[in-house]
C-alpha cells in the first residue's frame, strides 16, 4: 500500500476503519524498530483519519500540538514509502516539518502552541477572504499550559471559525458515564441542538429586556447540562465528549463542526496505545520508546554501561532531601525524565509535578527560596526556554537561591531541532545574579549538586542525555568560579566545559604525538579569571569543547575575558555548535556530520597548529 494511492475522500466508513488499522500496523512495525512516540500516536490515529476525510489537507491548516502524535498524518500525506526512515539521520522527522512535506503546515515539538497558531492562521485567512478552516489537534496534557487559555480567550472574543479537537487520552475533563454521556454527546453534536442553540442566541439578541428572563434561563440550563461549561463561558462552542475511536461518529461530528462558522472545540476521548494491547492505557513508559520486541513489548536496548546522568541527579537529590527537609523541587510533566519520580514518591509534599507549565514551575519556586527552602527546578534544556522570563523576572531579579537542574543539555539525538539542548548557556549567561557551572562525570555531578544545594543565589548546572562521556575519577569539591586542571600538557590547552571535558579527553587520546593540557572549566559564569590568566602565560593555543552553540557560549565568555585583560597572544578555537538548528538522528551520526567526533576534532586541532 502506498500513500499516493490513498484517495481517502472516496472511502466508506468501513474502508476508513480498515485504513486506520493498516496505519496502526505500520506505526507499530516502524516504531518497534526505530523507536519513537507510540501510545499517543496510536491513540490519535482514528481522529487523524477522520480529520483527513472531513477537512481538506490541501488548503485547511492542520496544526498538531507537539506533533509527536502526527505519524498517521505523515502516512496519509505522501510518506508511506519513506516512513521506515522515521527519526533516523537523514530520514523523516518525528514531528511535523514543512521542509519535509507541504502537508505539514507548521513546525512543532513543544506543547500548547497549536491553538495560538490556529488563531494566527484564522486571522490570515480572514484578511485574505478565503474559505479555509484551521484545525488544531491538541492533547489533554497540553491544556495545562497557560498559553492555551490566552489563545482561547482571544478566539472566543474574535469568533474566528476554528475547529479544535481535544484528544483526551488520560485526564478526563468530563468523565463519560455510560448511556447518559453518549446521549449528551450525540445531542450536542446534532443539527437540532445546534439549531436550537442558535435560535436561543438570536432570541436573546432581539427580545426586549423585559422578556429575556426565561430565554436566559433556558440558555443557562443548556450550558449546565453540558460538560463543556468552561469552553462555553470562554465563547467557544463545545461538542462532546465523543468516542475518539468511533470513526463514523467522528466524521459526523467533524462535519457539523466544519459547518458552524464559529470556533468549536470537540472533546474526543481516546485510549493511549489503541490497537497494541501491551501499550494501552496511561502507562508513561509507552509514550516515547526505544526499539522493542513487538510480541513481548520488551526493550531491545542493551542494559549495563555507565549510569545515566539523570539517574545520578535523582539519587543524589534523594540523598540530600533525606538529610535536609529544606530541599524541595519541581518538574513540568517530566518526573521520570528528570529523575524526580523516586523523590516525589518518598516526599510528595516537597516535590511537585506541575504538568506542562514551565513558566509556573519556575516562578513558583521563587517564594520557596524566599521562605528559606532550597528549590531544585529540574527541566530539560529545550523546555527551560519556555520559562525564560520567569528566570529573569521572578528568580534572578530577586537574587533567589533557586537551582536549575538542566537535563538533556547538548545533542539529544532523534528528537532533533525542536529538542536539542544547545541554547541554555547563551540565554542564561546574560542574566545578572545567575551562576552557571557543569559537571563532566559521576563524581563531579554529585559535587555540583551539593554545591547547588548550599548556594544561596540563582544557579544552573547542565548535564547530557544518557551517560557522561568521561570516566569517573576523584575530584575536588566545587568552589565558586574555580576551574581544575586535570591533565598537564605542552604548548596547547584544551578547555572543557561539562560533557565537553570528556570530548576533550577523547580527542587528546587521538593526538599521538601531542599532549595537550586539559582544564575542567567548571564555571562559565563567573569564570576562573585568575586561573585562566595563569594558563595564558604557558599555553598560547586554546581549544574549547562544550555541547552548546558558539554564539554567546563558552568560547565567547573566554574571548570576552581575553579582550578585557588585553591578552592578545592567545589564539582560541571553539568546537561549539555553529549558528544553525541541528537535525535529528543517531547522536554519533549527527556529531559526525558536524565534524565533532574525536578523530575529526583531532584533525581540526592539527590543522590549526
Amino acid at each position: 500500500m502506498r500513500s499516493r494511492e490513498i484517495d481517502i475522500k472516496s472511502y466508506s466508513v468501513e474502508e476508513l476503519e480498515t485504513l486506520a488499522g493498516e496505519i496502526r500496523e505500520k506505526i507499530l512495525d516502524t516504531v518497534s524498530k526505530n523507536g519513537g512516540h507510540l501510545s499517543s500516536t496510536m491513540g490519535a490515529t482514528d481522529l487523524i483519519v477522520a480529520m483527513h476525510f472531513v477537512f481538506d489537507v490541501e488548503s485547511d491548516p492542520f496544526l498538531f500540538d507537539v506533533s509527536h502524535q502526527a505519524y498517521a498524518h505523515k502516512l496519509l500525506t505522501d510518506r508511506w514509502d519513506s516512513f521506515d526512515t522515521l527519526r533516523t539521520f537523514g530520514g523523516m522527522c518525528g514531528y511535523t516539518k514543512p521542509s519535509e512535506s507541504k502537508y505539514d503546515y507548521y513546525c512543532a515539538g513543544h506543547s500548547s502552541t497549536s491553538i495560538s497558531l490556529a488563531v494566527g492562521a484564522a486571522k490570515a485567512i480572514a484578511l485574505k477572504g478565503e474559505d479555509r478552516i484551521p484545525v488544531a489537534l491538541i492533547g489533554d496534557g497540553s491544556m495545562s499550559a497557560g498559553m492555551v487559555y490566552e489563545a482561547l480567550n482571544e478566539l472566543g472574543d474574535r469568533k474566528y471559525p476554528v475547529v479544535i479537537i481535544l484528544n483526551d487520552n488520560e485526564m478526563s475533563i468530563a468523565k463519560p458515564i455510560g448511556a447518559i454521556s453518549k446521549y449528551l454527546s450525540q445531542g450536542m453534536a446534532s443539527p437540532f441542538f445546534q439549531k436550537m442553540k442558535k435560535g436561543t442566541e438570536h432570541l436573546l439578541e432581539h427580545l426586549p429586556d423585559s422578556a429575556t428572563y426565561l430565554a436566559k434561563r433556558l440558555e443557562e440550563s443548556l450550558r449546565l447540562i453540558t460538560p463543556g461549561l468552561l469552553f462555553e463561558e470562554l465563547g467557544i462552542e463545545y461538542i462532546g465528549p465523543v468516542d475518539g475511536h468511533d470513526i463514523e461518529a467522528l466524521v459526523e461530528t467533524f462535519t457539523i463542526a466544519k459547518s458552524i462558522g464559529r470556533p468549536v472545540l470537540i472533546h474526543a476521548q481516546t485510549t493511549k496505545g489503541k490497537g497494541y494491547e501491551i501499550a494501552e492505557g496511561t502507562k508513561e513508559h509507552w509514550h516515547g520508546v526505544s526499539p522493542f520486541d513487538l510480541d513481548s513489548g520488551d526493550s531491545l536496548s542493551k542494559g549495563g554501561g555507565k549510569k545515566a546522568s539523570t539517574a545520578i541527579f535523582g539519587e543524589t537529590l534523594l540523598r540530600l532531601a533525606e538529610k535536609d527537609e529544606k530541599v524541595v523541587g519541581v518538574t513540568a510533566a517530566m518526573p521520570s525524565g528528570t529523575g524526580l519520580s523516586n523523590v516525589m514518591e518518598k516526599y510528595p509534599d516537597r516535590f511537585w509535578d506541575v504538568a506542562i507549565a514551565e513558566q509556573h514551575a519556575v516562578a513558583s519556586m521563587g517564594p520557596l527560596a524566599k521562605e528559606g527552602f532550597k528549590p531544585f527546578c529540574a527541566i530539560y534544556s529545550t523546555f527551560l526556554q519556555r520559562g525564560y522570563d520567569q528566570v529573569i523576572h521572578d528568580i534572578a531579579l530577586m537574587d533567589l537561591g533557586v537551582a536549575f537542574a538542566i537535563d538533556r543539555a547538548g545533542i539529544v539525538g532523534e528528537d532533533g531541532e525542536t529538542h536539542q539542548g544547545v541554547f541554555d548557556i547563551s540565554f542564561l549567561r546574560a542574566v545578572p545574579n545567575m551562576t552557571l557551572f557543569a559537571p563532566y562525570n559521576e563524581t563531579t555531578m554529585k559535587l555540583a549538586i551539593e554545591f547547588a544545594k548550599d548556594y544561596d543565589h540563582p544557579c544552573a548546572f547542565r548535564y547530557p542525555r544518557g551517560a557522561f562521556t568521561a570516566d569517573d575519577n576523584e575530584s575536588l569539591p566545587f568552589e565558586l568560579g574555580k576551574s581544575q586542571l586535570i591533565q598537564e600538557g605542552k604548548d596547547i590547552l584544551f578547555v572543557g566545559y561539562g560533557n565537553g571535558v570528556g570530548r576533550a579527553i577523547e580527542t587528546a587520546k587521538v593526538l599521538a604525538d601531542i599532549t595537550p593540557a586539559i582544564v575542567d572549566l567548571r564555571f562559565v559564569k563567573p569564570l576562573d579569571e585568575e586561573g585562566l590568566r595563569e594558563l595564558s602565560l604557558e599555553y598560547k593555543e586554546w581549544f574549547v569543547f562544550s555541547d552548546s552553540v558558539a554564539l554567546g557560549g563558552v568560547g565567547s565568555a573566554i574571548l570576552e575575558f581575553l579582550s578585557r585583560e588585553e591578552i592578545s597572544d592567545v589564539k582560541l578555537t571553539t568546537f561549539e555548535y555553529d549558528d544553525q538548528f541541528i537535525t535529528h538522528g543517531n547522536t554519533t551520526l549527527v556529531e559526525e556530520s558536524l565534524s565533532l567526533l574525536p578523530r575529526q576534532l583531532a584533525e581540526r586541532v592539527l590543522a590549526r597548529i
